[in-house]
């Protein structure tokens, strides 16, 4: 290298402090861009820089969302340890959304329930069951995984999937799980479980009213499809 070359001066040493991301989020996180949340999160002394190179990359909140830890180091400057960090924050953002009451989520369609679990669903790699949990007005309560493991008939059973929903008195519940190869095409084990789903919320009166594959960047509903609804 250059003896005379220089690395160029980070924006955050020539900003006044009134501009910089952590004093601009200590005094009003809400007027915050997302570069300057971003940068806040990563810190160091190249985080806006870093924080520009991750929306260039990513082009969006949804595309960081859903890459992956591995897939963000790949971004100049950010290591394991600040992409680790940039989930975990990210993360906390979607739980926040299910934890506020007068925030929750009201399922409208299929792609309300698809863009809600896309980004944790889609880069696992085994497959995991999760039930998610509905009052009267759809208005999402809450989710969990009840299963990790190949869905299979012999795995899945109907009293694990409906306790909580009958703890919490729930109107109907939305199941889903991923496919980790990304093919979303149903399986006829898909099919039966969701036909013995069906059946067990009739007796029980808690509507399932879904039943969606989640695959990369892509879902299927079998509610969409008729497929297994029908008992």
């Amino acid at each position: 290298m250059d003896a005379g070359m220089k690395y160029p001066t980070p924006t955050l040493r020539v900003l006044p402090l009134r501009e910089r991301p952590l004093y601009r989020v200590q005094r009003d996180v809400g007027a915050c861009n997302l570069v300057e949340l971003l940068a806040a999160v990563v810190g160091g002394p190249r985080q806006i820089e870093i924080a520009h190179s991750l929306l260039a990359h990513f082009g969006d909140l949804d595309g960081l969302v859903q890459a992956s830890v591995e897939e963000l180091t790949t971004v100049s400057g950010l290591g394991s340890v600040g992409a680790t960090r940039l989930k975990a924050a990210l993360e906390l953002g979607r739980r926040a959304l299910l934890a506020a009451p007068e925030d929750r989520l009201v399922v409208r369609s299929p792609a309300d329930v698809a863009q809600l679990l896309m980004a944790e669903m889609s880069h696992l790699e085994q497959e995991h069951f999760q039930v998610l949990y509905l009052n009267t007005r759809n208005r999402l309560l809450g989710s969990e995984t009840v299963y990790v493991g190949s869905l299979n008939t012999s795995h899945i059973r109907v009293c694990e999937v409906f306790r909580e929903a009958i703890r919490r008195n729930c109107a109907a519940i939305i199941v889903a799980h991923n496919h980790p190869s990304s093919e979303c095409s149903p399986s006829p084990e898909d099919l039966e479980v969701t036909r013995q789903l069906v059946a067990a919320g009739n007796l029980l009166n808690i509507e399932l009213l879904d039943h969606l594959i989640v695959g990369r960047q892509r879902f299927v509903s079998l509610r969409e499809r008729g497929l297994g609804f029908t008992v």
